[in-house]
């Protein structure tokens, strides 16, 4: 007696291709991982070295920020088209949502920038939280600028500058978010407050403010922790709401 052959016998045609071997450091293994936080981190560490006089922002901007932001992007698009593109939504979920929450970050900070500018409001709603930025773009840049030089004073080169430095810390910042956690899906979105908070407080306690001629008053105290609260807010949710749509585990 014959054996009935199965109608729907898997033939090794119908087998889904096996990927091509790349190395973990191309995956969303813990040596990927690390080595996308240490890529992101370079954007803040620039701002870091300059504080503390370990190398200017100009010269760790094009030696190291620039190569490291382009090998980073390299890693994630190798990851996309020759690995499990894990990686590549991961890095690409960090970014979008790093951008989005330095977006709701300013705009939580406008209403006492515009008051600071135009002289208008209680006096409590006056903070110049935007005039690092184009001290950012100068330092960048090589242009030497005055402890007393107003906005206004500096070239349009260095508040365009100043901006673009400015965002690729919140786009790194939520690189390195999920670097840090893995899956945004299995971690609480509150680690988004964490990251945001933590990164507030190491600058309060470093230099940052005696480096820019800022007033660590109270008032600013309050309000940039606060405004990092709303960073760190973004950032979870946008992240897990993300993720949720395409885990990243579903796409291994």
């Amino acid at each position: 007696m014959h054996a009935v052959r199965p109608l729907c016998m898997i033939t090794p045609m119908d087998q889904p291709e096996p990927l091509p071997y790349i190395p973990s450091v191309f995956k969303w293994t813990w040596q990927g991982r690390a080595v996308v936080f240490f890529l992101s981190a370079t954007s803040i560490w620039c701002l870091l070295a300059e504080m503390y006089k370990l190398c200017d922002m100009r010269t760790f901007t094009f030696a190291i920020l620039i190569p490291s932001s382009v090998l980073l992007v390299a890693i994630a698009i190798v990851n996309r088209f020759k690995g499990d593109r894990v990686l590549w939504r991961a890095v690409l979920i960090g970014a979008i949502g790093g951008f989005i929450a330095a977006v709701a970050y300013d705009l939580f900070r406008l209403p006492w920038v515009l008051g600071a500018i135009d002289h208008v409001g209680p006096t409590w709603l006056r903070l110049p939280l935007f005039k690092v930025f184009p001290r950012f773009g100068a330092l960048i840049l090589g242009h030497a600028y005055g402890p007393q030089q107003t906005d206004s004073q500096f070239t349009l080169a260095d508040h365009l500058v100043g901006w673009v430095y400015h965002f690729s810390n919140g786009i790194t910042f939520g690189v390195m978010y999920m670097a840090m956690i893995g899956s945004a899906t299995r971690r609480s979105w509150l680690w988004g407050i964490a990251l945001a908070v933590g990164l507030e407080l190491l600058l309060l306690v470093s230099n940052y403010t005696d480096f820019f001629g800022i007033k660590a008053t109270g008032l600013f105290v309050a309000v940039t922790l606060s405004a990092h609260l709303v960073f760190g807010v973004a950032l979870g949710r946008y992240a897990k709401k993300a993720e949720q749509r395409t885990p990243l585990l579903a796409i291994a």
